[in-house]
């Protein structure tokens, strides 16, 4: 007899084979199980009942079919971002081109939670010596994190202009075969945390083709009209890259496993409100009195007995993320310091914006949406509040 197929159970016991000759095919309904030496199929519906088969041990169970087999999900079944995106153009969401722009971003974000996992052994850590065009000290993971991220979306041959916290002036791609999405980040903010190894992470954003908000800035184009994709990697306890381009928010975490972001949540939506608040109090006196009036109206258990709870990390990234999943409030609004705020508009409140409005949230700089600034300048500062529909709501009501 010529058995065609076979596979073979490493269990010494059990044995599962088809074959298209000597023995009638079995139904695929139907699964064969078989003692080692019982090399018989599963008999047909129509002689089950005529025929007992002894010594063999043969046992037959019914199996889910085809159809009813797809909609069962396996539970060692993962999907990588690699492969989300795929779909995601599959189903015409977006092109191939923005595909190999956001997998590029991934890889840069690899390399740079590499890094910031081995700042003290490798000697990252401390400043660099030089101060950026913010005219803040640069430490030398933010360089080396902008270099990264620079390089990645340089060879994916799909960017056309590249904006950082960390250049001057946005940089043009010449490489060949070049595309035409703008693409603007911050590579490491919270770099202060570095290191006391508290959460980082980098934010970026991507703006379409025909944007002109970074070739030339006063046009009247708003960041919320031409992002079509946002995002950020947090670089914590486990490194978490959520993004979102234009149909909710999806989150996936770095699987040391296999080297891949695997998904983990889909659809995010942040609370409609929450009891948590996020803001920089050491600059309370520097504050005008209706924000302090709201910060203190906050801390006033009230009726219910208990007060808002402070936190506040100094990273935006992880300041967010936390308000993302658990609702609440974050804010950096202007001082007397700081007259338009401290966070940049284009790679910071823009993105972020977009993210907690697909997930639900509003972005405010405390009278309008974030989205609809118009920027008039590349490192524009801008106040930023941002979080849970009905704490940004609050919010606006005491800055009236």
């Amino acid at each position: 007899m010529v058995v065609q197929a076979a596979a073979i159970i490493t269990s010494s016991s059990h044995l599962l084979f088809s074959s298209s000759r000597s023995l009638s095919r079995p139904s695929p309904s139907q699964l064969c199980v078989f003692d080692s030496k019982a090399l018989v199929p599963c008999p047909s519906s129509t002689n089950t009942s005529k025929k007992k088969h002894g010594g063999g041990g043969l046992k037959c169970m019914a199996v889910s079919t085809a159809s009813e087999a797809k909609t069962k999900k396996s539970k060692f079944e993962i999907q990588t971002l690699t492969g989300w995106l795929l779909k995601q153009e599959q189903t015409g969401v977006i092109d191939a081109e923005l595909t190999i722009v956001i997998s590029s971003i991934s890889m840069a974000c690899k390399q740079i939670a590499s890094l910031v996992q081995r700042a003290s052994i490798s000697n990252l850590t401390g400043v660099q010596g030089a101060v950026n065009i913010q005219g803040e000290d640069q430490k030398k993971l933010d360089v080396v994190s902008n270099e990264v991220f620079s390089s990645c979306l340089r060879s994916s041959g799909r960017t056309g202009i590249i904006a950082s916290e960390e250049e001057d002036v946005p940089v043009a791609v010449e490489e060949s075969y070049s595309g035409n999405y703008i693409v603007v980040f911050d590579p490491l903010d919270g770099s202060s945390n570095i290191d006391a190894a508290v959460s980082t992470g980098s934010i970026f954003g991507i703006y379409s083709p025909n944007d002109e908000c970074l070739a030339d800035i006063g046009d009247d184009s708003t960041p919320g009209s031409n992002l079509l994709v946002a995002g950020y990697c947090m670089y914590s306890s486990s490194v978490i890259f959520v993004l979102t381009i234009g149909k909710g928010v999806f989150s996936f975490s770095l699987d040391p496993m296999y080297g891949e972001f695997v998904l983990t949540q889909e659809n995010i939506q942040i609370p409609k409100a929450g009891k948590i608040y996020s803001f920089n109090e050491g600059n309370y006196q520097l504050w005008d009195d209706k924000l302090k009036k709201y910060i203190d109206d906050l801390k006033d258990p009230g009726p219910s007995g208990k007060p808002y709870s402070a936190r506040y990390i100094g990273s935006l990234v992880g300041d967010f993320h936390r308000t993302l999943l658990y609702g609440g409030i974050y804010g950096y609004p202007r001082d007397k310091k700081s007259k338009n705020g401290k966070l940049r508009l284009l790679y910071e409140c823009a993105p972020m914006s977009f993210i907690v409005e697909q997930a639900g949230g509003k972005g405010s700089d405390g009278h309008h949406r974030v989205l609809d600034i118009t920027p008039t300048e590349i490192h524009q500062r801008a106040p930023i509040f941002i979080g849970s529909p009905d704490e940004v709501d609050k919010l606006q009501q005491y800055l009236a």
